[in-house]
């Protein structure tokens, strides 16, 4: 007889939680912060995240997003997220610009679309900007890497988690494991995006998700 084992579950922030305790212990004997690449998806989501990170971390930012159209929109979103690294209170974070290159993202979610945010196009992009993340952390030897994009509710943490894990397989660099939306991270992030009146985009970045969102503004 066979017998089907369900998967369980991993609890990301219970597991984050564990990382930076470790971090607390070893800092007792070693004064010295990690240092984490931190990709960033926009200012609201970063503010958070940042707070959140920034006294067990030495934080770079990696503002890469090639997904985000137009570039009046992109534009925007990278200036906001300057604004908040300009406050007192995120000036120690470092802030790593990789070049906006559109076709790039065009060219691997071709045949993909027409799907729906969420599914398979969206996982395509997150593998894409993690990647290179990824990559950015071996080549300048960060001690992890992780993203933000985990803080929105609209986003599957568990399919994030597993490209990041799955990178740090392939790249030998620590993937900070993590679901920023979880202890109110959203809705911190929205009080916060309040507090420093940052814009709030109201569709994902891309053209497809752009059009879904009108989508459903209109049949609403």
């Amino acid at each position: 007889m066979i017998y089907s084992v369900k998967k369980q579950k991993i609890n990301y922030q219970e597991t984050l939680d564990e990382t930076i305790k470790s971090i607390i212990l070893e800092e007792n004997n070693i004064v010295k912060k990690p240092n984490l690449l931190l990709h960033s998806c926009c200012g609201p989501c970063s503010s958070y995240v940042i707070s959140y990170l920034k006294d067990f971390f030495n934080i770079h930012l990696l503002f890469y997003n090639p997904n985000i159209q137009p570039l009046k929109e992109f534009n925007h979103r990278k200036g906001e997220q300057l604004r908040l690294l300009s406050y007192p209170e995120f000036s120690n974070v470092n802030f790593i610009e990789s070049n906006y290159n559109p076709d790039k993202f065009f060219s691997i979610i071709k045949g993909y679309e027409n799907e729906k945010e969420g599914n398979k196009r969206c996982e395509i992009c997150y593998n894409l900007r993690l990647k290179k993340a990824a990559n950015i952390a071996k080549n300048l030897n960060f001690d992890f890497f992780t993203t933000t994009i985990t803080v929105s509710p609209y986003k599957n943490a568990e399919k994030i988690n597993s490209i990041g894990a799955n990178l740090e397989k392939i790249t030998g660099k620590r993937y900070l494991l993590s679901d920023f939306k979880k202890k109110d991270g959203y809705k911190k992030s929205i009080e916060l995006s309040k507090k420093y009146n940052l814009y709030r985009q109201n569709y994902c970045g891309c053209i497809f998700s752009k059009r879904e969102k009108l989508k459903r503004s209109m049949d609403s």
